[in-house]
């Protein structure tokens, strides 16, 4: 089996990382995505994308040659699918996955396949989806013979490697990290760990393609239930008047208790999402793991009837004035500190239900963006520091940036603090 060539499928926030990597070690590489302004960019050497370092590799990579982006799958020894896993409502379930660009993707590269070529997922997944892949695949294609039906005599190898890489440190880690690879048959892992030789310095560990796709869901929903037991601690906490910053840095003295730190929710492209891959498949037995998710899903709300609260004690002691008075300064919109990625962000979703509803004035402080998103944050505006707490009555920290641990929050504001640092 040849490795020379590679098609990624999918130029997001994984798929293009890991294609520039893969291209600065002199193999060719194909990008294809079917937005067209991320295909153009890319092939100028730029990226539509903020990842710190990936610009450079991408542009070295593009330069001499090795990448290139199209919107057409075409022919390659190995095939990487990256494309997202939404969710779709049905009746009763708003968190049902949607596997349909999974599908698309397949049925795309399907018409390129030729003998000896390796399929890749990399999307994370519900358990089985790989072989739904695989499926797929030999609907497109019955001139060919797939894991599913001829085992390890199959022309086409099938396998699944869940990304596991942090945001903001994805060009490293895509190396150093270990990589847990999951063949439809033994040969299959085999193919696969030799594919991810070439760039990965982490170890490869071989496993099943079903065992593959639910560690990185494990992975998720274990972290998952953690956060969730420390927001709910800070709300039993707040209800029974007790610090629960001070009381987690207590019970952690402990010397085999490590409680995590409480915030407005749980964010990101992965912990808030993952855990209802294992809920949509086991839905009766993953009662923890559907609880975890339901207290998560909840702080945010707790969060924002904090923030009401707020401007009706600020009223009662400010008889004067009225709502449309109030000034509401919003520190943080991204999903976790130090970064500007605001996919599934509580601290956004909290900033957006305090602008539909607040009839004051929003102020919102968030260092790494240079404008707010479109849409519902329309009626905001994005100031720094000091013009916020300089007009602010109510001050909520939603999301702790290094640069607000040093802020000297003036004592006349009103403060929700969700993350502890200025209490």
């Amino acid at each position: 089996m040849t490795l020379d060539t590679v098609t990624v499928v999918g130029l997001g926030y994984i798929g293009l990382p890991t294609a520039a990597v893969i291209a600065s070690r002199r193999k060719k590489v194909v990008g294809v995505d079917i937005n067209q302004h991320a295909v153009d960019t890319i092939n100028r050497g730029d990226i539509h994308i903020v990842e710190p370092e990936l610009d450079i590799v991408v542009h070295a990579a593009v330069k001499e040659g090795w990448l290139r982006a199209t919107t057409r799958p075409e022919p390659a020894d190995v095939f990487l699918i990256a494309v997202p896993t939404p969710f779709r409502a049905e009746p009763g379930n708003d968190h049902v996955p949607d596997l349909s660009y999974i599908e698309a993707a397949s049925r795309a590269i399907a018409p390129v396949l030729k003998t000896g070529d390796l399929v890749i997922l990399e999307s994370t997944s519900p358990v089985g989806a790989t072989e739904r892949m695989a499926a797929w695949l030999a609907e497109e294609r019955p001139d060919l013979s797939f894991p599913q039906t001829r085992g390890e005599a199959s022309d086409i190898r099938v396998a699944h490697c869940p990304e596991r890489v942090l945001p903001g440190h994805v060009v490293r880690e895509l190396v150093e990290n270990d990589r847990v690879i999951g063949g439809m048959t033994a040969r299959c892992s085999a193919a696969a760990a030799a594919f991810y030789a070439i760039f990965v310095e982490g170890e490869c560990i071989m496993t099943t393609a079903r065992t593959a796709e639910m560690a990185k869901l494990t992975e998720n929903s274990f972290r998952d239930v953690n956060i969730a037991f420390a927001n709910e601690l800070s709300i039993i906490c707040d209800k029974l008047d007790i610090d629960v910053w001070e009381l987690i840095r207590l019970a952690n003295r402990h010397p085999r208790v490590n409680i995590l730190q409480p915030g407005p929710g749980v964010g990101g492209h992965c912990i808030a999402v993952d855990p209802w891959f294992i809920v949509s498949e086991t839905p009766a037995e993953a009662r923890l793991i559907r609880t975890a998710r339901q207290v998560n899903d909840s702080k945010p709300q707790w969060v924002i009837d904090k923030v009401n609260a707020a401007v009706g004690s600020f009223l009662s002691e400010n008889p004067d004035k009225t709502a449309g008075d109030v000034t509401i300064a919003c520190f943080g919109l991204a999903f976790k500190p130090d970064i500007d990625d605001l996919r599934e962000s509580p601290a956004l979703r909290i900033a957006e239900d305090i602008v539909a509803r607040h009839p004051g004035q929003i102020l919102v402080v968030e260092p790494n963006i240079k404008e707010l998103p479109k849409g519902k944050m329309a009626d905001a505006r994005l100031v720094d520091e000091s013009a916020a707490l300089e007009a602010a009555d109510i001050v909520v920290m939603l999301v702790d940036h290094k640069p607000f641990k040093e802020t000297k929050l003036p004592g006349s504001l009103a403060l929700v603090d969700t993350r502890g640092i200025w209490g």
